[in-house]
């Protein structure tokens, strides 16, 4: 019996296995679906292209969502910014009050509101512009317009508050020169009353030498007060201080220029100390009092007049002996070249000739000071025997017991051996045994002047010497 072949069935097996193989090739490489036939690539390009077209028309709508939104936010912030500016408007017509300002901006408030509410029921029912791009523009230009107006209104009151700040500045100037007048006063009176304060309740058996110059001190201060004044005067009017202090008191070399305005202190008491040793200051037609009473008479008179100005002293007594003797010193005092050169016209001394009271500051110092002349002379035949007035001539040698310096400031810059005097500037008073010394300035030799000029000469020499 012949065996069984396997060949021909493996043969078989063979061909399939390669047949199906070949087709499974084929369906790869070409994307045939084995169900229905189409292309497996061309069904995924269709799925794809079905997404895009979905997602290309929900695009568009957000889009539109958005646009009308912004457009919405916008026109919300424009009506708030409007809102706002009507507000400062309205704040604005309050103060000063304005009642047509205040009713446009009641108006626009409340038209601001109704759109505010339109808005709301617009968001709520989602009716939006169907051109959000107009409504933007048209929302953005309201509230630039808005904002203009707020700008307006803050330019507004800025103004306003600068017209207040000028007022104020103007109404503190006023008070501060109120309150430096009302200093003033008050530091004329403190100075009196500083002065007096030791002659208050004074009596007669009491008085003594440092009441005298007590009331010396405080003369001698309004004689410097009234000197400055005078010179302030003549530099106004283009006075060469100089040569007037040269006319005054020739031959006299000064250590400082400064202190050329001793030449005018010692003019003006020259001049307000001529008679002091009469009873009646040498004022005519005065009739002398008794000499028992005397004393009492002038400490009396020294009494009235040392609490009030001296206004108050014109004004009660307008021919008294002070209101003559001011009147008399004032004209021999002021030339009538003099005032006329310092203040263009002779009117002053017209008003003081006929009794009148000038209201000027010059005026007022001068009298002031010829009130505490008054007084110390008053003063002087309180005391028994009176005191005498004393000065010292020039060139005569520097005694401390007798004179004293009129600034200390002198002694130190000279170095002459012996000192001398270049003139009186204060006089000196005697009372019983006791002696006030007259201010005097010390006279700077010319051999002094000479050495100081050529050490002036030889410093230039000696910076250019340094430079090189």
């Amino acid at each position: 019996m012949d065996s069984v072949k396997p060949a021909p069935m493996s043969s078989k097996k063979t061909k399939l296995a390669r047949t199906f193989a070949k087709v499974l090739h084929i369906r790869m490489l070409t994307g045939v679906s084995p169900i229905d036939g189409t292309p497996k690539g061309d069904r995924t390009v269709a799925k794809n292209v079905g997404k895009q077209s979905g997602s290309f028309d929900c695009s568009d709508e957000d889009q539109q969502d958005r646009a009308a939104m912004e457009a919405f936010l916008a026109k919300l912030f424009a009506s708030t910014t409007a809102l706002k500016a009507a507000y400062a408007q309205l704040q604005y017509a309050q103060s000063p009050f304005d009642v047509d300002g205040i009713q446009a901006a009641d108006r626009t408030i409340v038209s601001e509101l109704k759109r505010l509410s339109e808005l709301k029921r617009c968001f709520v029912k989602k009716q939006f512009d169907l051109l959000p791009e107009n409504a933007m523009l048209s929302a953005e230009l309201l509230e630039q317009k808005s904002v203009v107006k707020i700008y307006e209104v803050s330019v507004k009151k800025m103004n306003s508050q600068v017209r207040l700040k000028d007022s104020e500045i103007i109404f503190l100037k006023e008070k501060l020169e109120e309150a430096k007048s009302n200093n003033k006063d008050l530091e004329k009176r403190m100075n009196q009353s500083g002065s007096l304060f030791m002659l208050e309740n004074l009596q007669l058996s009491a008085i003594n030498t440092n009441h005298f110059a007590r009331v010396l001190r405080q003369t001698v201060k309004t004689i410097r007060t009234f000197v400055e004044l005078l010179i302030d005067e003549m530099k106004s009017a283009g006075w060469d201080i100089g040569e007037a202090a040269s006319a005054i008191e020739p031959d006299i070399v000064y250590f400082k220029d400064e202190h050329k305005r001793f030449a005018f202190e010692a003019f003006v008491c020259r001049v307000m100390f001529e008679g002091f040793h009469f009873p009646n200051f040498g004022l005519p037609n005065e009739s002398l009092p008794e000499k028992q009473q005397q004393k009492k008479l002038y400490f009396r008179r020294f009494t009235e007049a040392k609490s009030l100005t001296w206004k108050e002293l014109v004004n009660e007594k307008p021919k008294s002996t002070y209101a003559k003797f001011y009147r008399a010193k004032y004209l021999q005092l002021i030339h009538q070249k003099m005032e006329s050169s310092l203040f263009g016209n002779m009117k002053q001394r017209r008003q003081v000739s006929s009794g009148e009271i000038p209201e000027s500051e010059f005026f007022g110092t001068f009298a002031d000071m010829a009130r505490w002349v008054w007084l110390l002379h008053c003063l002087a035949f309180s005391f028994d025997p009176e005191a005498s007035i004393f000065q010292v001539s020039k060139g005569c040698r520097f005694n401390e017991v007798y004179t004293k310096a009129v600034t200390e400031e002198v002694l130190l810059l000279s170095t002459e051996p012996e000192l001398r005097v270049a003139f009186t500037v204060v006089p000196g008073f005697k009372i019983g045994k006791t002696v006030i010394q007259c201010q005097v300035y010390i006279s700077k030799s010319q051999q002094q002047e000479q050495q100081q000029q050529e050490h002036q000469l030889k410093q230039p020499v000696q910076k250019k010497t340094e430079a090189r």
